[in-house]
């Protein structure tokens, strides 16, 4: 775990960027975009590109899922070039934060996996390219959507130490627990066998 206590305006600095840049709703804007019934109002409730597409329209979703992990990609690079690892790794938690809690519509915000991975990326692309691959051998095997994202987040530490990007290790820790987290409600029904499967309506 890195020392926080250093250079702590520009580590707070790095959090706010990331958090607001965490904040942008791509889910609630992207459905006015296209005429579409806010997100928060129908499915879930969730502003993440699976409720999106509970809509219909494929084009809404894919904005939102291009949206929200660029959200996560771009203060992290941008923070990596111009202040060093260590802001741009709290800049990292700053934007998971934010898609969590955003400031711009009464901090109720998505799941984060999509944030996660455009985070990943930034932080280490083959990580994030093994994360992928978990999820996607859980998906094909299990037909479980949620528990795909949690396994992939659970092993993501070790994708990045594999990846020898040890210096980002307690990021991928953080954000494991963070994605548990917002993923409550999913680990509940996974445990009551209500979860519904990929492919099938709940």
């Amino acid at each position: 775990m890195p020392d926080l206590a250093a250079r702590p305006g520009l580590l707070l600095l790095a959090l706010a960027i990331g958090y607001l840049c965490g904040s942008i709703p791509f889910g609630v804007l992207s459905s006015k975009l296209f005429g579409l019934t806010d997100p928060r109002k129908q499915g879930s409730g969730n502003i993440g590109a699976t409720n999106v597409l509970r809509s219909g329209h494929k084009g809404a979703a894919a904005v939102t899922l291009l949206g929200d992990a660029l959200k996560g990609t771009i203060p992290v690079l941008v923070l990596g070039a111009t202040a060093g690892p260590l802001p741009a790794q709290v800049a990292a938690i700053g934007a998971f934060l934010g898609h969590l809690f955003p400031v711009w519509i009464g901090f109720r915000g998505g799941k984060g996996v999509a944030t996660y991975l455009g985070i990943l990326f930034a932080l280490s692309w083959p990580a994030a390219l093994m994360a992928c691959a978990t999820w996607l051998v859980v998906a094909f095997t299990l037909r479980y959507s949620s528990l795909s994202a949690l396994v992939a987040a659970a092993l993501s530490p070790v994708w990045l130490a594999v990846a020898g990007a040890r210096g980002a290790v307690w990021v991928g820790v953080l954000l494991a627990v963070m994605i548990f987290l917002s993923h409550r409600a999913n680990i509940a029904r996974l445990l009551r066998g209500a979860e519904p499967r990929i492919g099938k309506r709940a």
